[in-house]
C-alpha cells in the first residue's frame, strides 16, 4: 500500500513540473488536490492514480479561480 502511495506522489510531482504555463494557484491547487486525492483513493479502494487525477483536476480548477 505504501508503494502505491509513493508512486502516486511521484506521478503528481512529475505532472506538476509540467504545468509551467499554468497560474501558480492552479499548480498549487493541482498538487495539493492530487496528493489528497491519492490518499483518499487509496483509502477508499478507488486507486491512488485515479484519486490523484480526480483530486488534481478539481484542485487545479479551484486554484485557478
Amino acid at each position: 500500500m505504501k508503494t502505491k502511495f509513493v508512486s502516486g506522489l511521484v506521478m503528481i510531482l512529475a505532472a506538476g513540473a509540467g504545468l509551467g504555463g499554468c497560474s501558480h494557484g492552479a499548480t498549487r491547487g493541482g498538487l495539493i488536490g492530487g496528493t489528497g486525492g491519492a490518499v483518499v483513493g487509496s483509502a477508499t479502494g478507488l486507486g491512488t492514480a485515479e484519486g490523484a487525477v480526480i483530486g488534481g483536476t478539481a484542485g487545479a480548477v479551484i486554484g485557478d479561480k
